[in-house]
């Protein structure tokens, strides 16, 4: 559990008996296969972006399940990783959305730390198998996160790319927040809604109205 601002308001999911069982059941997954990401980067996305400065969320489903691709925080990957075909694509609309060109690294930190909090559905996944830890219980804690930045009076903006993150808009305020939804980045998709949908632009035009900091987008090298 992150040692953030989140753990007083995460903490009461720690007594749940689905928490005990999800923790056994990575565990005993470790054991016997890889698990991405590595254990130390599972909550990175809690310790990089506080409660306090959420502002944005940005939900993916699973970390990447390819070998040193995933790190803690969804869609992202360290540099010398080579961005995969999801994160290329939201390159590619944020270069048509704000003029921004990304650097040849896929390295999404500098977001975190604006108060863009990337958070997966799960935490964990097999390595080479999507959706592996689905079902197990992340969900229960995710949807919890997902209520708690709900529960800011300060208006947050969520993109929601693709059917599963867009199920997540019941847990939402739509009065109070603001979501932006559309395809998935990935290349099944975008083409349907991802590319031209301006998440980034549209998500700073939502901050400013509300009086807040828009996010500076641009990746630095």
């Amino acid at each position: 559990m992150p040692t953030t601002d989140w753990n007083p308001i995460l903490r009461a999911e720690l007594d749940q008996p689905y928490w005990a069982e999800l923790q056994a059941f990575v565990a005993a997954e470790r054991e016997r296969s890889v698990v991405y990401p590595p254990a130390p980067d599972v909550f990175r996305a809690l310790h990089l972006t506080s409660y306090a400065d959420t502002k944005v969320v940005i939900l993916g489903q699973d970390p990447y399940h390819g070998q040193d691709q995933a790190h803690g925080l969804c869609f992202s990957v360290r540099k010398g990783v080579a961005p995969p075909p999801s994160l290329v694509n939201i390159r590619k609309e944020l270069r048509d959305d704000l003029g921004i060109e990304a650097p040849p690294h896929g390295d999404l930190e500098a977001w975190a730390r604006q108060g863009v909090l990337l958070l997966n559905a799960c935490l964990t996944v097999r390595a080479s198998q999507a959706g592996s830890h689905a079902g197990r219980g992340w969900e229960t804690f995710t949807d919890a996160v997902l209520r708690a930045v709900n529960a800011k009076r300060e208006r947050v903006v969520f993109l929601l790319w693709g059917a599963f993150a867009r199920k997540k808009k019941a847990l939402l305020d739509l009065d109070r927040h603001v979501v932006i939804e559309s395809a998935h980045p990935s290349p099944l998709s975008a083409h349907n809604g991802f590319f031209g949908s301006r998440p980034f632009s549209r998500t700073n035009a939502a901050l400013i109205a509300a009086g807040q900091e828009p996010v500076d987008w641009s990746i630095p090298p």
